[in-house]
């Protein structure tokens, strides 16, 4: 940790400010510098000693030197050293960081083995960078405030310890590499499940004999047509905004809350065209068991309703319906 001095001339008078930083060797051998404490303007007057002794990098400088830093209510005791003074009550924690939250969630996303399971589908470009990495500060940044790409780039990553953690530097997030990590996923989203059930069968004893199955969708404020392909359409709302196009989401969670599959359709997709797929694809991807399919009454058609019966063995479901008059 060293003392770094910033010279600049205001009203025609030269003005030194002070902060204090550390080196921070982050992954490659690189090594990047963290402001720790802005001190603002040093009263070169004062004459009372801090404790120990600290570098200082002066502009043109490339070499630091060894300077004693002195508060106002203290008579220096020390030799030797160039005598630096600040005025302690003026003293202010700048930036403070989110350190707790990030630390459980990379212990919780550690025991999940999502890191062992990423380092090995999402390996490191040519170049150096750490997809895995970024999409590890992804998930935590959703998992504790959840929000935009934009604002993990320009607010939220700063405001953490995740450099520490991670021990890399804000070049982990910069914008382009967070949306460019987002299109390297959907190729391992069936492993990635499969991958999950195995950790939560582990961690939790988890079962998933009961499944809880819906619906929802989410709009676009974006002007049609789009390409045949696109999967923003116009169809039914449930956020009231007919006016905009929209996608449906599908999701099957165990009541504990596990997911176990999802889907991104169209967003004219009618519910009750949904369900079949959904049951075979989790049949597919863990197996036939005796499951019970719970869902709103205007997911199933009788005709799902009889194949899930009549299946061997037969999914037994329990389906809300409507209140008697």
């Amino acid at each position: 940790m060293f003392l770094r001095s910033t010279l600049r001339h205001k009203n025609g008078k030269p003005h030194e400010y002070f902060s204090i930083v550390e080196n921070k060797r982050v992954a490659w051998g690189k090594v990047v510098q963290r402001h720790v404490l802005y001190l603002g303007e040093i009263n070169s007057s004062q004459q009372e000693a801090w404790r120990k002794t600290i570098e200082i990098f002066e502009d043109g400088q490339v070499k630091p030197k060894t300077v004693a830093l002195f508060p106002e209510n203290r008579v220096p005791a020390i030799t030797g050293d160039e005598i630096v003074q600040i005025r302690l009550k003026d003293l202010e924690v700048k930036r403070p960081r989110q350190w707790g939250a990030c630390w459980l969630a990379c212990e919780l996303y550690q025991k999940l083995e999502l890191d062992q399971f990423w380092a090995e589908k999402l390996p490191a470009s040519r170049k150096g960078t750490r997809w895995d990495l970024i999409l590890q500060t992804s998930v935590i940044y959703r998992l504790l405030d959840p929000g935009s790409e934009w604002k993990l780039h320009r607010q939220w990553f700063e405001s953490t310890a995740m450099a520490d953690l991670l021990e890399e530097d804000f070049a982990l997030v910069e914008s382009h590499k967070l949306y460019e990590c987002l299109d390297r996923l959907l190729a391992h989203k069936q492993a990635l499940f499969d991958h999950l059930t195995g950790r939560w069968k582990d961690l939790f004893n988890a079962k998933f004999d009961v499944l809880l199955y819906d619906l929802t969708s989410t709009y676009f404020e974006s002007d049609p047509p789009f390409g045949p392909e696109d999967k923003r359409k116009f169809g039914y709302s449930r956020d009231k905004r007919p006016d905009c196009v929209q996608v449906v989401i599908a999701l099957v969670v165990t009541p504990e809350g596990f997911p176990l599959g999802y889907e991104v359709m169209p967003g004219n997709t009618s519910d009750k065209t949904t369900l079949p797929a959904f049951l075979k694809k989790i049949e597919e991807q863990y197996g036939k068991a005796q499951r019970i399919w719970i869902m709103d009454r205007g997911i199933p058609t009788e005709k799902d309703l009889e194949a899930m019966r009549s299946s061997e063995p037969p999914i037994h479901y329990l389906v809300g319906t409507p209140r008697g008059g």
